[in-house]
């Protein structure tokens, strides 16, 4: 192997150029090849009682693991099996009510092809990939998807890059097919996603969040500011909640109330809440996502909003450090 310790920057640049030059056109001309056989696999995939088991070996089974996680994750049950393992037990994964989707650019794969028989015996229907549609793997398949390239980007010709490509983005057109067609929502993305940024956003509501009971301060509007500033110290949101008897929140006073009320009057010992704090607060239902109660706030530059029933009585109380905290923004 002979190493160049002089290769150039314009050398570099004009090689990876010619990369993406190669596999964009294998992509445009895999464009204009989709016809009826990808509609097909993608009503055989629709109608599948069980799941798309996608298989493949070498650098085709690393693609096939990344588009079983791609159905998975937007609707389409789906795993990945190794090839290799499956003709040394994992076949038993392997249900009639599957489709496998079989991965082999060359479609000669013998592993493959020993899986193939047995999966149809069971009663699974059988998806070829591959870029021969006279290859053994294509012939035997129930249906066959050609992602035939004319030249890999590897300039020997020999290294899977181009079709690699092809066939990780054909996998990804299927699955987005069958996204839209199930009518899959970003809330079920969100299902399938509970540890990521937006699955906390939609699936974490304002009621999980939120402050209630003992640790929301109260006051009423007769409450000499002197004991609503002990209420706020003690319960650290940088407020109190006005209630009514019916505790239904009449205002809030807050940090910035009390500095307006000392601007105004300097001795604020004979003073009340309600002598300085803010009417009609801002609300929110507890069942409303936590991320729209984030966005109403930060809209409003508020720090704090209140949580009330469909009746307009008190529930609870957001403050931004808990929606920072769940993680939400």
């Amino acid at each position: 192997m002979h190493r160049n310790d002089t290769l150039s920057a314009d050398a570099v640049l004009a090689s990876a150029g010619r990369t993406f030059d190669t596999e964009i056109a294998g992509l445009a001309a895999l464009k204009s090849r989709l016809d009826q056989p990808f509609a097909d696999a993608v009503r055989m995939m629709l109608a599948c009682s069980g799941r798309v088991v996608v298989s493949g070996i070498g650098k085709s089974g690393h693609i096939a693991n990344k588009i079983a996680a791609t159905l998975a994750s937007t609707g389409t049950p789906s795993f990945f099996m190794h090839a290799a393992e499956a003709i040394h037990g994992d076949l038993g994964m392997l249900t009639g009510g599957d489709i496998v989707l079989a991965i082999s650019y060359s479609g000669s794969a013998q592993e493959l092809l020993t899986i193939v028989p047995i999966a149809k015996r069971l009663g699974a229907r059988v998806i070829a990939v591959t870029g021969h549609a006279q290859s053994a793997l294509a012939q035997a398949a129930d249906l066959h998807l050609d992602v035939r390239i004319e030249h890999e980007a590897c300039p020997l010709n020999l290294a899977p890059t181009a079709s690699t490509t092809a066939t990780l983005v054909l996998g990804d057109a299927l699955a987005v097919a069958c996204l839209e067609a199930r009518g899959f929502s970003r809330e079920d993305f969100a299902r399938s996603h509970p540890g990521g940024a937006l699955g906390r956003q939609l699936l974490t509501f304002v009621r999980d969040v939120m402050r209630q009971g003992d640790a929301l301060p109260l006051v009423s509007e007769t409450t000499p500011v002197t004991d609503a500033l002990a209420v706020m110290s003690a319960k650290a949101m940088g407020m109190t909640i006005v209630i009514d008897p019916r505790r239904k929140p009449i205002g809030i006073f807050t940090d910035g109330d009390l500095r307006r009320l000392i601007s105004r009057h300097g001795d604020i010992r004979a003073l009340t809440v309600g002598d300085g704090m803010s009417r009609d607060p801002k609300t929110i239902s507890a069942g409303a996502l936590a991320v729209e109660a984030a966005t109403q706030m930060d809209q409003g530059r508020l720090s704090q909003m209140l949580v009330v029933d469909a009746d307009g009585l008190l529930l609870g109380a957001l403050h931004m450090h808990d929606l920072l905290s769940a993680k939400v923004i």
